[in-house]
């Protein structure tokens, strides 16, 4: 699966999703900075498949009918990488699963 990982997730969680997908940051396809709106449309054009984030206002702020990709919700407290890593063996669960459209919230 193609997956991007949003501006507000640190990069060193990217090493622990393992299996057959290929992840990006933002950073690397040189996409900070963008709105939410345009980001969604940057990845279906480029075929990503799901969005990571820590965002749990954007499945508030945005039409999924209007772009149709399912995004990871990762719900800490903290948004460090300690407070992450534990919730990548779900995440990675779901990744395996036909994810709907829009947000899917993983937490502890």
């Amino acid at each position: 699966m193609k997956l991007l990982l949003d501006e507000n997730i640190p990069r060193q969680l990217k090493r622990d999703i393992v299996g057959n997908h290929e992840v990006f940051t933002i950073r690397e396809k040189q996409w900070n900075g963008k709105l939410n709106g345009e980001l969604l449309a940057l990845m279906l054009a480029e075929g990503f498949e799901a969005l990571v984030t820590a965002d749990k206002n954007l499945q508030h702020q945005q039409n999924f009918d209007r772009y149709p990709i399912p995004v990871l919700v990762l719900n800490t407290h903290r948004i460090t990488y300690e407070d992450l890593k534990p919730l990548v063996p779900k995440l990675l669960a779901l990744l395996e699963t036909d994810l709907p459209s829009g947000a899917t919230i993983v937490e502890r």
